[in-house]
């Protein structure tokens, strides 16, 4: 006997309904917490690699400040003391965005292809300063997210450079690095994006800070008794990074007017450090 239709099991639509509406329920729940663990996540990453990489340039300068004045016993090279300053710093001005540093000291390179090993002593400029990047910054409040701001100009992100160039005794000159055969030389180029400041202030023996900084043209006699340099990076953000705008506040060295005081959505790590000066010999 064939059974009725209406007495054979099954789902009705409004069972599908209502399993759909609650399967929808829990993946929009399991997608809320996967995006607040993956943000979570990212911002811990962000501030490790915006710290780690603050820290990786900093070290850097620190290995390079104490060469400065390095030079090999029985070193040949004539010294030109307006271009063989060990430790040369430029304070921020219209055309440095940020602190500008220049550390010179002495090499040695060993040609073993011939016997007796030949050497040959070298003089090295390492130079480190802010470059205003090619880059605009899109994510700045002051563009509307457009890299322009209100008058039609780019506003673009800091980077700092390094470069290296070699000393050439016959021409008396800094050689050009594409043009010396040098692969070790290099001309300026970009080691961190996003820096907020570069600050370096030199210490005399006594734990002073001079300021300004020493140079051929000012206080000449005291380019060469620099014993610290103390230096302070800041690093920024790619993206804003926290929800809602604060007032952040990063002090400077010395200088108030260098104090970082602006009310956004970005983190930035400030490293301060102080490198001492071992070898400023070249005179």
């Amino acid at each position: 006997m064939k059974k009725k239709i209406n007495s054979i099991a099954g789902i009705t639509l409004i069972e599908i309904l209502i399993g759909v509406v609650i399967s929808v329920i829990m993946m929009a729940a399991m997608y809320t917490s996967y995006n607040v663990v993956n943000s979570t996540y990212s911002q811990v990453t962000d501030t490790a690699k915006i710290s780690q990489t603050g820290r990786d340039v900093v070290g850097m300068i620190i290995r390079d400040v104490r060469m400065a004045g390095y030079k090999y016993f029985n070193d040949n090279i004539q010294t030109d003391s307006t271009k063989h300053i060990p430790i040369l710093i430029t304070k921020k001005n219209p055309s440095n965005p940020c602190d500008k540093i220049e550390i010179v000291f002495g090499d040695i390179r060993y040609d073993r292809s011939v016997t007796p090993i030949k050497q040959e002593f070298e003089r090295i400029k390492i130079t480190y300063e802010c470059i205003l990047s090619n880059i605009p910054d899109k994510e700045s409040p002051l563009t509307g997210g457009t890299g322009f701001n209100s008058l039609g100009t780019t506003k673009q992100i800091k980077a700092i450079h390094k470069s290296k160039v070699k000393w050439d005794d016959v021409s008396k000159k800094w050689l050009d690095p594409d043009a010396d055969g040098d692969s070790e030389t290099y001309l300026s180029e970009p080691i961190v994006q996003y820096i907020e400041d570069l600050i370096f202030v030199p210490i005399g023996p006594d734990g002073q800070a001079y300021d300004p900084p020493p140079s051929t043209t000012n206080n000449p006699d005291k380019l060469y008794t620099i014993k610290v340099v103390d230096i302070l990076l800041t690093v920024r953000s790619k993206k804003r990074f926290f929800r809602t705008s604060k007032k952040r506040v990063k002090k400077g060295l010395i200088d108030d007017s260098r104090k970082i005081n602006k009310d956004d959505k970005y983190l930035r790590d400030t490293i301060v450090v102080s490198a001492h000066a071992r070898n400023l010999g070249i005179q």
